[in-house]
C-alpha cells in the first residue's frame, strides 16, 4: 500500500516545484525580510526585537495562506481537468490517491517552512530559529490537511478558502475568546453568556490553539523547551490523522 502512496506523493511534490510556487515563496520571504530590515532601521530602541517580530509574524501568515491556497488550487485543477478520473481508472484506491496527495503536500509544507526559516538564522539564535521552523512546519501540516479536507468536501475554491480562513483565525483567537468568556465585564450570570461559554469550550476541545504555535517570543526572548516542541508535534500529528480520516470518509462518499 505504501508504494502507490509514495509515488503519488513524489509526483505531487514535483508538480509543485515545477510551478511558480517556489518563486512566489522565495519572493515573499525576501520581501518580508526587506520590510523587517526597514523596520529595524526606523526603530529607535530594541530594533532587533522589532525586526524579528515583523518578519516572524508576517512570514508565518504568508506561509500558511500560500501553502493552503496552493492545496486548494491544485486539487481544484485536478477535479476540473478530470485528472482524478484517469488516476482512479488505474489499479489505485481512493485512499491511495488522497493519502498520496496529502503526503506530497506535507512534504511541500516542510520545504516552505524551511525557506521561511532561513532569514531567522541571521536574526536570532540557531536553536530558536530551528524550533520556530519546526513549529511552522507542524502548523502548515495541519492547515494543508484541513485545506485538502475543505476542497474535497466543498469542491468550490471560494467556499473552501473561506472555511480554511475561518478555521485558522478561530484557532488563533481561541485562547483570547476563552479568557474573555471566563472573565466577562458584565452579564456573566446570564444564560446567553453561559451558552456562549459552553460553545467556546466545546470549540477548544476540537480546534488547535494556534496562538501557542510558532511563537515570536521564542525568537525574541528565549527558545522554547524541546518538550514543548514535542508536545506540539504530537498535537499536530493527531490533528493531521483526524482530518485525513474525515477527508477519506467524505472522498469515498462522493460520486465522480
Amino acid at each position: 500500500m505504501l508504494r502507490p502512496i509514495a509515488t503519488i506523493a513524489r509526483y505531487t511534490l514535483v508538480e509543485a516545484l515545477r510551478t511558480r510556487l517556489p518563486m512566489l515563496v522565495i519572493a515573499a520571504v525576501l520581501a518580508l525580510a526587506a520590510a523587517s530590515t526597514f523596520g529595524h532601521q526606523l526603530a529607535i530602541a530594541e530594533s532587533a526585537r522589532i525586526q524579528i517580530g515583523i518578519y516572524a509574524a508576517s512570514a508565518r501568515l504568508a506561509s500558511v495562506f500560500i501553502a493552503g491556497l496552493y492545496v486548494l488550487a491544485s486539487m481544484a485543477r485536478e477535479f476540473d481537468d478530470r485528472g482524478l478520473d484517469i488516476v482512479l481508472a488505474l489499479d489505485l484506491t481512493r485512499a491511495h490517491y488522497l493519502l498520496g496527495k496529502l503526503a506530497g503536500f506535507l512534504a511541500l509544507g516542510v520545504l516552505v517552512a524551511a525557506v521561511a526559516t532561513v532569514p531567522l538564522v541571521l536574526f536570532a539564535s540557531p536553536a530558536a530559529a530551528l524550533q520556530w521552523g519546526l513549529s511552522l512546519a507542524l502548523e502548515l501540516a495541519v492547515m494543508m490537511a484541513f485545506a485538502l479536507f475543505c476542497i474535497v468536501s466543498l469542491s468550490q475554491v471560494p467556499m473552501a478558502a473561506a472555511a480554511m480562513l475561518g478555521f485558522y483565525l478561530l484557532g488563533r483567537a481561541l485562547t483570547a475568546m476563552r479568557l474573555m468568556g471566563a472573565n466577562p465585564i458584565a452579564g456573566g450570570d446570564s444564560s446567553a453568556h453561559q451558552v456562549m461559554q459552553w460553545m467556546i469550550e466545546g470549540l477548544a476541545l476540537l480546534l488547535p490553539a494556534f496562538d501557542g504555535w510558532t511563537r515570536t517570543e521564542w525568537l525574541a526572548d528565549a527558545p522554547a523547551g524541546w518538550m514543548e516542541i514535542a508536545t506540539l508535534a504530537g498535537h499536530g500529528a493527531l490533528y493531521v490523522v483526524l482530518i485525513a480520516a474525515a477527508s477519506l470518509f467524505d472522498f469515498y462518499r462522493r460520486n465522480f
